[in-house]
């Protein structure tokens, strides 16, 4: 191979960077699932934490911090299962913590067995006995856990909950792991091998996709459209969303794994308890997404929250989709407006897909899928070497680099680093300036059109060989 001014490239330069290629994940077998229900605050999040071996669910010495259905993978002796941390139950919930025991409710229907936690400290109360006659309803194997027993002197305690009628309750302590043992063996033998409702498995798993976006913009409102049901509990209250809850959603004839996340109110750093966590949760679910949707109300003007949540999707590298949520609302005047609003706050992500949607009458939520696909396939793109250093040597002919202390750099070639996002290593004699970055990126985006994906350039400088 040679560079783009005739002369030949060490090859030992350019073959640390070729990509290394993943192979396909196989479907994996369908796994049994644990509903874990009870009353607020008896450490229903602290348990699962316990069981699945990681601090994953959001937990919080205050009552309604669990608000969703939000999945969790578990593995016990050999044998994967499914953990389902739920909200609270009360019988006679109102506003938003009906629809969170409404979320309850629905784990229970829908799992092969159902873990109730009872708090040891405080013993039996009528709202665990209403709830009791619930699960008695539900037909389904139910496990009897008497949970905070953190020492000797309460273990006396859980006798009392024989009263329950659910057989022998098992006493743990979610917090220092006392007991957890035997209540893992107990939920194995609950458990059947296969669960009662088995989903054929997609080839390669389904594409993974983050709803992001500051408090109440339409997240939880938007995933309920998509999947159509309430998979999310939604309230007028900014923030009710706190665990990531992801759901399998068939959109335009493709499964997608949609992830519902915390809106992001502050910096991660100067963020506060359940706050704090939620904020690293979500964090973690772009990170671990392919593309993420934005979702930004179109009725309101751009904020500075929404331009926190974009900067961390590009810091990621995922591909990206801006999602304008509530259109419905949005007049003439408010479209002249957001013209230069978006010329103003959205200068770095020109390239993101846009899409305008109203997930309260379902407008245009269809053309999601097609946005996605493209930032999909612009994030997977591969440019062949040959194709893209003729293409550079055309380019820097016509435009070569800005001087830079009275020598011009040369670029001698380049290669694509990897994919996901798209990376290029730009091999050169001298430094390039950010503008002239900014311009190769430019035209690279034009010429291979990377459509809803961040590219990135990387700059090597070739230091001079010394002379024998």
């Amino acid at each position: 191979m040679t560079d783009l001014d005739g002369t030949w490239a060490d090859e030992s330069d350019w073959t640390a960077f070729d990509e290394t290629v993943e192979g396909e994940e196989g479907g994996a077998p369908p796994m049994p699932v644990l509903a874990v229900v009870g009353r607020p605050n008896v450490g229903k999040s602290t348990l699962v934490n316990r069981i699945i071996g990681r601090r994953e669910a959001v937990v919080q010495d205050v009552p309604g911090v669990t608000r969703d259905r939000v999945a969790y993978d578990a593995l016990w002796n050999g044998r994967k299962f499914t953990v389902v941390d739920t909200g609270g139950w009360e019988p006679d919930a109102v506003g938003m913590m009906a629809a969170v025991a409404a979320q309850a409710e629905l784990a229970m229907a829908t799992a092969d067995a159902i873990l109730f936690v009872v708090d040891a400290t405080v013993g039996a109360t009528t709202n665990d006995e209403a709830a009791v006659k619930l699960l008695r309803r539900s037909k389904r194997p139910v496990l009897l856990v008497a949970n905070k027993v953190d020492d000797e002197r309460l273990v006396a305690e859980v006798a009392s909950l024989w009263s329950l009628g659910l057989g022998e309750p098992i006493p743990v302590s979610g917090l220092h792991g006392r007991g957890s043992g035997d209540m893992l063996d107990a939920i194995l033998k609950a458990l059947p091998e296969t669960p009662r409702e088995t989903f054929e498995a997609v080839r390669g798993g389904p594409r993974r996709v983050a709803l992001v976006g500051r408090p109440n913009v339409g997240k939880s409102s938007l995933l309920n459209r998509l999947s159509g049901e309430n998979r999310s509990v939604v309230h007028d209250v900014a923030g009710t969303t706190v665990d990531p809850v992801d759901s399998l959603v068939e959109l335009d004839d493709e499964v997608w794994r949609f992830v519902d996340t915390a809106g992001l109110r502050k910096r991660v750093n100067f963020a506060s308890g359940a706050e704090y966590y939620a904020s690293l949760r979500t964090k973690a679910a772009i990170e671990s997404a392919e593309v993420a949707i934005v979702l930004l109300d179109a009725s309101e003007p751009i904020s500075e929250q929404d331009l926190r949540v974009l900067t961390m999707v590009v810091d990621s590298g995922r591909a990206c989709v801006l999602a304008f949520n509530k259109w419905d609302l949005v007049d003439e005047d408010r479209r002249h407006a957001m013209v230069r609003e978006l010329e103003r706050g959205l200068v770095r992500v020109p390239w993101a897909e846009r899409v305008n949607v109203s997930a309260l009458t379902g407008r245009s939520v269809r053309k999601l899928a097609p946005a996605l696909r493209t930032a999909l396939k612009s994030w997977d793109t591969r440019v062949p070497t040959g194709r893209l250093n003729s293409w550079l040597n055309d380019l820097i002919a016509a435009t070569p680099p800005p001087v830079r202390s009275g020598k011009q750099p040369k670029v001698l070639f380049a290669t694509q680093a990897s994919t996901r996002p798209p990376t290029f290593v730009l091999f050169t004699t001298g430094f390039l300036e950010a503008g002239y970055r900014r311009f190769i990126e430019r035209k690279l985006r034009e010429e291979f059109d990377f459509a809803g994906s961040p590219v990135r350039i990387s700059v090597r400088v070739r230091e001079k060989r010394q002379k024998k």
